[in-house]
């Protein structure tokens, strides 16, 4: 079945200037972190300290437009920040980028080099399509508290990245859920690149295209479908 991802029409609202790139992957090896994956995720914070400049990082022109959109829907940016907001401050601290599995690290490392949110889905997880919708408050959020399994509910009007089974992702891309995120043993993901105006969209085809040739590299045989960007005044 061909996996579907939506965004409905509140959240083309709410922010006009959405635009997401996305990869689909079959047939990827992950495992633990390497030496390479961690030379990206040290090259990657070098790249950000370029780009800045010696900026903070919600000083940046996009980092203040999802600043914006948090503030839109009802979240407070500075304390729940978006996904490359978190990771490059982290970056940029002494406590560096975190190394999870290779999958993940090279998706993290695109997202500091470039600044752009990206987050990365198990395809075999995920319940019927994605959505990003506006939440209603009663949605299930399954995550993990003190080390048990615990469920939580998004606030009425939260953005929302969900499936069939429930929330995947609150506040946008803030917090993923352990129910579909990437681990040792994913073999098929998906692979999201959200920006907001002003970040041209070109750059979101390029980040994305660096991530597929990481991808490429990293799975030699996997199949990969990097779909053209898509903004919020076209169809998802």
């Amino acid at each position: 079945m061909t996996f579907t991802l939506t965004v409905s029409d509140e959240v083309r609202t709410l922010a006009p200037g959405f635009t997401h790139v996305t990869i689909e992957a079959h047939g990827l090896a992950n495992g633990p972190s390497t030496d390479a994956s961690s030379a990206l995720l040290d090259d990657a914070a070098r790249r950000l300290a370029a780009r800045l400049a010696g900026r903070a990082p919600h000083e940046d022109p996009h980092m203040a437009a999802w600043r914006a959109a948090y503030t839109a829907f009802g979240a407070k940016p500075s304390r729940t920040r978006n996904s490359a907001e978190a990771l490059a401050k982290r970056a940029l601290s002494g406590a560096g980028l975190p190394r999870i599995n290779l999958l993940v690290d090279l998706y993290n490392a695109i997202s500091v080099a470039h600044l752009i949110p990206v987050g990365g889905e198990d395809l075999d997880r995920i319940q019927g399509g994605m959505r990003l919708v506006r939440a209603t408050g009663e949605e299930d959020f399954v995550t993990v508290a003190g080390g048990a399994q615990a469920v939580e509910h998004p606030e009425p009007g939260e953005v929302v990245w969900r499936d069939d089974a429930g929330v995947t992702c609150r506040r946008w891309n803030w917090r993923q859920g352990p129910r579909t995120r990437l681990t040792e043993r994913t073999v098929s993901a998906v692979f999201l690149l959200e920006t907001l105006a002003p970040m041209p969209v070109p750059e979101a085809a390029a980040a994305a295209a660096e991530l597929a040739e990481l991808l490429a590299k990293s799975s030699p045989g996997a199949r990969l479908e990097v779909r053209a960007p898509v903004s919020s005044g076209a169809g998802a």
